[in-house]
């Protein structure tokens, strides 16, 4: 049986590859090389081919005959496309975590603190990371854990941070319009799919 450590090592390289996108280090259009990723981390070169398939269903590199892997030219029709999913799942993960964050909504409010927090430091990154963490705790109290692995698939951080800094887009809700899901949650809305599903669509990049 394989170790944990082993099982995780792809995912360790998927990390690694994406902070480098994310960061620059490899920008759209240019080649990732497999046995140079090999040599930095000092692994073989099967666990890093298992991390660049994930991304390659993430959409975020491409391979060809003859031409190796790339890192995907992203636009703004790429984001649009992921919204109305995202929206869709969201709204189903609403639905059905009412009952339950509507009695206990604490797994959702250190986000929203975080963010506030962010909003007043003005700090982008952070922004990011606590959106997304904030609408993962949402999809992950619907207790439907194959609602979970398709949301997850989309990739949404990746998404976020990359049209960041390759399209100039920022997040349009923070702190307060996740407050604002919080207390629609507490007062128990019947409307709560749809004006998480609104929320979302909001998010989207305008073309």
């Amino acid at each position: 049986m394989a170790s944990p450590v082993v099982q995780s090592l792809p995912r360790q390289i998927r990390e690694y590859i994406v902070e480098g996108i994310v960061n620059g280090r490899w920008k759209p259009g240019e080649r990732i090389v497999e046995r140079r990723i090999a040599a930095e981390l000092n692994v073989s070169q099967t666990p890093i081919r298992e991390a660049l398939r994930e991304l390659e269903v993430l959409r975020l590199i491409e391979s060809a005959p003859n031409k190796g892997v790339r890192v995907r030219n992203l636009t703004a029709a790429d984001l649009e496309e992921i919204y109305p999913v995202r929206a869709a799942l969201e709204q189903l993960a609403a639905t059905l975590a009412a009952a339950g964050l509507g009695a206990d909504v604490s797994v959702l409010e250190p986000e929203v603190a975080a963010l506030y927090a962010a909003d007043r430091g003005g700090d982008s990154e952070a922004q990011v990371r606590h959106t997304v963490q904030f609408h993962r705790q949402l999809v992950r109290a619907s207790g439907n854990t194959v609602l979970l692995h398709a949301w997850e698939s989309l990739g949404i951080e990746v998404w976020t941070n990359l049209s960041i800094r390759w399209l100039g887009t920022r997040q349009q809700s923070y702190a307060e319009e996740h407050e604002a899901i919080v207390e629609a949650f507490r007062r128990r809305d019947p409307r709560i799919g749809e004006l998480v599903k609104e929320h979302v669509l909001g998010c989207a990049p305008q073309l």
